[in-house]
């Protein structure tokens, strides 16, 4: 299986400009990130940008970036125009890595670009894991995903899906035994001919609604196939605390990383 990952950065951040180029342990989060991409087995590695900054940072380290416009609307949109520049045909597989995900198991970037090369009828695969913990169930910010008996997404939403409507009428601080409640992780392998279409795609009424832009995909009738993966995958980078959380594990050695 041949794929290759695009990671999007950007250097403006509402909450934590510059974090792409933050120091950890010694090179630029962004290389981190392109690294844990490498170890995956990617056959391409490359980040998509609008800031010279983070593509001089990467070039130095022997990776490839893709100068992308400033004015995509979303994370997709840019991944579209990389794919575009660099020349991926549409039967080419792109997993998309955050640029604040260092931590990033190498194995599940493997997994969804597997489990799309083996769903022909998906143009998308993403990552779910099953919630255990109330506060999460019933938590806005916490995206849930409601699967068919295939592992296909029926739907993907801020509320609590599916709503065990007995058991939270008698109480809401336990979820009851069963309930297939599933909290969405935002990693997604695309064919690039879903890419190439993407930016040409009306935003949906429920995406707008929701804020979920994969809510788009299955409003125009695409097929997102989800491994339901064990164990929660690891924090990424929102703040200037989270970096310091994640340098305290590469400052312990390698044996404290995950992957």
């Amino acid at each position: 299986m041949t794929y290759t990952v695009l990671i999007p950065a950007r250097y403006a951040s509402t909450r934590f400009p510059g974090k792409p180029l933050a120091d950890l342990g010694g090179k630029p989060m962004i290389v981190r990130v392109a690294e844990r991409a490498r170890a995956a087995g990617a056959a391409r590695v490359a980040v998509a940008t609008d800031d010279a900054r983070i593509a001089a940072a990467v070039e130095a380290h022997g990776f490839t970036a893709c100068m992308t416009r400033a004015d995509h609307a979303t994370g997709t949109d840019r991944l579209a125009e990389a794919a575009m520049q660099i020349g991926l045909p549409d039967d080419a597989i792109v997993v998309n890595v955050q640029g604040d995900e260092p931590l990033l198991e190498p194995g599940l970037i493997r997994a969804m670009a597997g489990l799309l090369a083996a769903h022909p009828d998906a143009s998308i695969a993403t990552a779910c894991h099953p919630i255990a913990d109330p506060a999460e169930a019933f938590n806005p910010n916490v995206v849930k995903v409601v699967l068919d008996r295939a592992g296909y997404a029926l739907y993907f939403s801020r509320a609590t899906i599916p709503w065990a409507r007995d058991a939270f009428a008698a109480d809401r601080l336990a979820l009851p035994a069963g309930l297939p409640l599933y909290r969405h992780y935002g990693l997604y392998a695309y064919r690039v001919g879903f890419l190439r279409a993407f930016p040409a795609l009306a935003p949906a009424p429920i995406e707008r609604f929701e804020a979920l832009e994969q809510l788009r995909a299955l409003w125009h009738g695409y097929r997102i196939v989800v491994e339901i993966t064990s164990g929660t995958p690891a924090p990424g980078v929102d703040t200037p605390e989270d970096l310091e959380r994640v340098r305290a594990l590469y400052a312990a050695g390698p044996g404290a990383l995950h992957g």
